[in-house]
């Protein structure tokens, strides 16, 4: 990085990038913030951008940084896409959320719920799963079993 890089001016915008950026709750906020910040050839940016890289749950989030850290230069590894779960206890807090539901309530109500109770864990999800969220969903929903003894 050369002085001109380092004297680029941030955006006016830069504190409100800054927060959406840190938003766990909104990933296409998140998106959108790297997209702004990979305009900017500058210290704080790219370290924002490297933080989201290495820890945001969302891989297209990461990826996206990714992209916008290689594009400037910055000598980066891809982000793996293999993850462990991304919230600890899943299962259980699926499950807290289902037996708050009445005994007959249907799919639509559980999602419903979930994104009023959880909405980052709602968002993380249909963020890193795109497509192949509402199936992955309905199956949790389907394997969450609260009659047990």
């Amino acid at each position: 990085m050369n002085n001109q890089d380092i004297d680029q001016d941030l955006p006016e915008n830069f504190e409100a990038l800054k927060a959406s950026a840190k938003r766990s709750s909104n990933w296409r906020e998140r998106l959108q913030a790297v997209e702004e910040l990979g305009q900017y050839d500058h210290p704080q940016a790219i370290a924002i951008l490297s933080r989201m890289m290495k820890h945001d749950l969302v891989y297209p989030v990461q990826e996206a940084a990714y992209k916008q850290l290689k594009a400037m230069g910055e000598n980066v590894q891809q982000p793996s896409r293999n993850k462990p779960e991304l919230f600890k206890g899943i299962s259980k807090i699926m499950m807290r959320i289902k037996k708050s539901l009445p005994k007959d309530h249907t799919y639509e109500q559980f999602k419903e719920k979930v994104q009023k109770m959880r909405i980052d864990i709602y968002d993380t999800y249909e963020g890193e799963k795109g497509a192949d969220f509402d199936p992955w969903l309905e199956k949790m929903w389907n394997s969450l079993d609260t009659h047990k003894k």
